[in-house]
């Protein structure tokens, strides 16, 4: 008679009495889990596509359409433009520039702290701040140094950048270097000794020389007579959408310098293949979540093959892209759509197009601002909130529902998992039983074949 298992017997039959049940919560489970990879997946590409498109929102300081700013010499400075630019040609004349002041203190002397007291550094501007030179000496040794006095300017409360004071070195001879905050004539700096006792530090303090002087920046549009710009920085944005920085003052009778400003076109035609690149994206990432796989090739579909809200997300932003916003297309603008629901971007007629009509771009993308959406990026945006909108979009709803499935069919799976042990274990008690019956009558066999014998 063969030996019974009665472990192994046991395994068999709870598992062939709980398979029916097992595997369909395993196929569920693992559903659901492709459900929970492929929302994720959505919801990274669908992001992705959202943060372009808040990326390429016109504004008043950004936006698709680009210009260059160009000055026609070099060496005067640099210029830059963003949208907001207009297509021109400017000169300047460069009387001077905008420089911070800076002073330095010569023979500065290190004295006892009896000899300190309050120093006010005021500015131009009308601001000023208070410096405790009696609690400036840090190692205590009850001398102020330069260096202290240094700290002690630098760390006043008040001071916020207003001042930087700096110890210098030449020649084995120590001088306090207090330089202005800010460029231009507001910055200038003035020290208020009356705080201080008589003595060489005070007489030091009020016997600067000057290194720099505190001067705004002037420059003449139009040449020398023009429009006079005079300001404490060297960078004017008087032109709309254009921020010129000058660099070198010009000498008197030096013909003014042109600036133009200009399309660019290659940095438009960029900015419009940045909106093509990151749709196409996107379009790859629901491709991948939607393919009907192949059976003869043993490709299985994909999890949102057959998914009816998939489809009308796909439909919807398919439907905004051939919109008209303001009499135009994104094909009037070069940018057309393949029967694979690609985008592909034609230069040339993206520039004949911004030739005809300047604003084109403007209409079409438009703006993807909270408080004034518009266009193409705006209905983009707006579109795209239904699906990502934090608790109450598309994704997150979905990613709510398959959790619920996911904590039902995990609850599913530790009551079947009792159950298989209840099982396992009433199994195993019956073939043990079975198994010392069997031992038994093995024994009371073989005690007959020895007493016949």
């Amino acid at each position: 008679m063969a030996s019974l298992d009665p472990a192994s017997t046991a395994t068999q039959l709870a598992t062939a009495y709980t398979k029916s049940a097992q595997d369909q919560i395993t196929a569920r489970t693992t559903a659901a889990q492709r459900t929970t990879t492929g929302l994720t997946t959505l919801k990274t590409a669908l992001s992705a596509f959202d943060t372009a498109v808040s990326g390429l929102s016109g504004g008043v300081n950004k936006g698709l359409r680009q210009f260059s700013a160009t000055f026609a010499t070099t060496g005067i400075g640099t210029a830059t433009a963003t949208a907001a630019a207009q297509a021109g040609t400017y000169s300047f004349f460069v009387e001077q520039l905008a420089t911070s002041q800076q002073v330095v203190f010569e023979d500065l002397p290190a004295v006892p702290v009896a000899f300190g007291g309050p120093l006010a550094v005021q500015l131009a501007d009308g601001s000023s701040f208070t410096v405790n030179l009696v609690t400036a000496d840090n190692d205590s040794d009850g001398v102020i140094s330069q260096a202290e006095i240094a700290r002690a300017i630098n760390q006043a409360n008040g001071n916020q950048g207003k001042a930087t004071a700096s110890v210098l070195t030449v020649n084995g001879d120590t001088q306090l270097v207090l330089s202005a905050g800010a460029s231009g004539a507001n910055g200038a700096i003035a020290l208020d000794t009356s705080g201080l006792p008589a003595g060489t530090l005070k007489d030091a303090f009020d016997a600067p020389h000057e290194l720099v002087a505190a001067q705004d920046a002037i420059v003449w549009l139009g040449g020398q007579g023009g429009v006079k710009l005079q300001q404490a920085s060297n960078t004017f944005t008087s032109i709309a959408g254009v921020s010129a920085t000058f660099t070198r003052a010009m000498s008197a009778g030096e013909a003014p310098v042109t600036l133009t400003v200009a399309a660019d076109s290659a940095g438009t035609a960029g900015n419009v293949q940045k909106f093509v690149d990151a749709y196409n994206a996107l379009e790859k990432a629901l491709d991948g979540l939607t393919s009907v796989g192949d059976a003869e090739a043993g490709t299985a579909s994909a999890v949102f093959a057959s998914d009816a809200g998939i489809r009308s997300l796909r439909s919807r932003l398919n439907t905004i892209l051939r919109q008209d916003f303001g009499g135009k297309t994104l094909m009037d603008l070069g940018v057309k759509a393949d029967r694979n629901g690609s985008l592909t971007l034609d230069a040339a007629r993206l520039d004949k197009a911004l030739v005809a009509d300047p604003d084109a771009l403007n209409k079409v993308f438009g703006s993807a601002s909270l408080t004034a959406g518009s266009g193409l990026l705006g209905a983009m945006d707006t579109y795209l909130d239904v699906w990502l909108k934090s608790g109450s979009g598309q994704v997150s709803s979905r990613q709510a529902s398959v959790q619920v499935v996911q904590k039902d069919l995990a609850a599913r799976q530790l009551r079947l998992d009792a159950q298989y042990d209840n099982l396992y274990e009433r199994y195993l008690k019956q073939f043990s039983q079975l198994q010392s019956l069997q031992m038994q009558m093995s024994e009371t066999s073989s005690l007959f074949s020895t007493v016949s014998a």
